[in-house]
């Protein structure tokens, strides 16, 4: 019993070691504070998103993965700008063919 006693007491011993270790090289004490209630890390143009922006995107990580509120903001800007990309396209391509049958009438 007083084996199995001394076995346990320097597992604990060694992995505490190894925690104290991996902490000193790995966590440099280096956190950042939360940011303020309401705001976000996650940055978007007002107008004109392109595919670099988009690609650009970070999300604040939380215990079961992205923070849900800055991807459905995210997600909503994109669709908005989608939104706004077919309605010009469809306003040129519109226009196009009216360009077209009115070549076409003399």
């Amino acid at each position: 019993m007083l084996t199995l006693l001394l076995y346990v007491l320097i597992v604990g011993l060694v992995a505490a070691m190894l925690f104290l270790v991996a902490s000193a090289v790995f966590g440099r004490s280096e956190e950042l504070g939360p940011l303020p209630d309401g705001t976000t890390a996650t940055v978007l143009p007002a107008e004109g998103v392109t595919g670099a922006d988009v690609r650009a995107l970070r999300f604040q990580q939380v215990v079961r993965g992205y923070k849900a509120a800055e991807v459905d903001w995210a997600l909503a800007r994109l669709a908005e700008r989608i939104d706004e990309l077919e309605f010009e396209v469809a306003q040129a391509r519109h226009w196009q063919a009216q360009v077209v049958a009115g070549q076409e009438r003399p």
